[in-house]
């Protein structure tokens, strides 16, 4: 692999390709075998390659340097990613609904082994590919990959929902349990609730950021704790932080003696950015605004 592909995009174009195997299997056996949830399974996971697409392209995107129009780089393109992943969850959770309530208002079809099998194999890859995409997502602090994860995750539910209304129905068959047969649309409405919840969590996430809400207040305290160890430091006015996409910026008010030369409240500003960024690695940009204090005690 190149070396500037990130483990983050390795982990979304893994992805990729297998939600694009696994969507051709399920809805070609689907359709052959008359599986009405294994194709509805499916067809999450052709939405699944559109939303992986917005997400590898996102992340290539936020990794381009800062320029004249983007000064801040351009990290929000993966929460916009992730955004756009959660629209196509709840498009998915509509169409899984939708499948499941219209399976109760007609007859019950032969279950069949192959659609199990698909369905149990999907389920198998589909949770390897959420723990192994969450773990870079998280180490990386990439937002593509984790809603690529949290995708994978719906589809763990989706898949979990096929195997066990396949498999009811092809016991209800052997066994003669008429009502085994409507075992699949029943869970694959529970599968839309969670399918929705995980849509909203992932949206609300990707919305906090966008209108910048700031990081948890115990960080903020933990950066006020760093700042205040500095000698020169008379008082702490303010202290701002908020998610950029990768990086947190901080945004830092301080009051130092007012004789102080430039010089002297430059290198200041140099030693609280430094502390800052050595305490938290996720920290990329910290602006610090230096207020007057006169020896009496009183701001200026």
């Amino acid at each position: 692999m190149a070396r500037n592909h990130s483990p983050s995009v390795v982990a979304i174009w893994i992805g990729l390709v297998c939600n694009v195997l696994l969507a051709i299997l399920k809805i070609t056996v689907g359709l052959l075998f008359h599986s009405p949830v294994l194709v509805a399974d499916g067809v999450n996971n052709a939405g699944d390659i559109v939303a992986t697409l917005a997400a590898l392209v996102s992340s290539l995107i936020s990794k381009k340097p800062a320029d004249a129009d983007h000064p801040y780089g351009h990290g929000k393109a993966e929460v916009v990613a992730a955004g756009l992943v959660a629209v196509l969850l709840a498009l998915a959770a509509f169409w899984i609904g939708y499948q499941s309530l219209t399976a109760f208002f007609e007859p019950p079809r032969h279950a069949s082994w192959l659609p199990l099998i698909a369905a149990a194999v999907s389920l198998a890859l589909k949770q390897a590919l959420y723990v192994y995409t969450m773990r870079v997502g998280k180490k990386h602090r990439s937002k593509s990959a984790q809603a690529t994860a949290y995708d994978h995750l719906a589809d763990v539910y989706s898949s979990i929902a096929a195997v066990l209304g396949i498999g009811l129905a092809l016991w209800g068959d052997r066994a003669g349990v008429a009502w085994a047969s409507y075992a699949d649309p029943a869970a694959g409405l529970i599968v839309t609730f969670l399918v929705f919840r995980l849509a909203y969590k992932l949206g609300r996430e990707a919305t906090d950021i966008l209108m910048e809400k700031t990081v948890p207040p115990h960080v903020i305290e933990q950066y006020g704790r760093v700042i205040a160890e500095l000698d020169d430091i008379r008082r702490i006015d303010r202290i701002r932080a908020r998610e950029h996409g990768q990086y947190i910026i901080v945004d830092v008010r301080v009051g130092i003696p007012s004789h102080y030369t430039i010089q002297q409240g430059h290198d200041i500003s140099r030693q609280i950015k430094k502390r800052i960024m050595d305490h938290d690695p996720h920290v990329g940009e910290v602006l610090v605004h230096l207020n007057p204090w006169e020896d009496d005690g009183q701001k200026g």
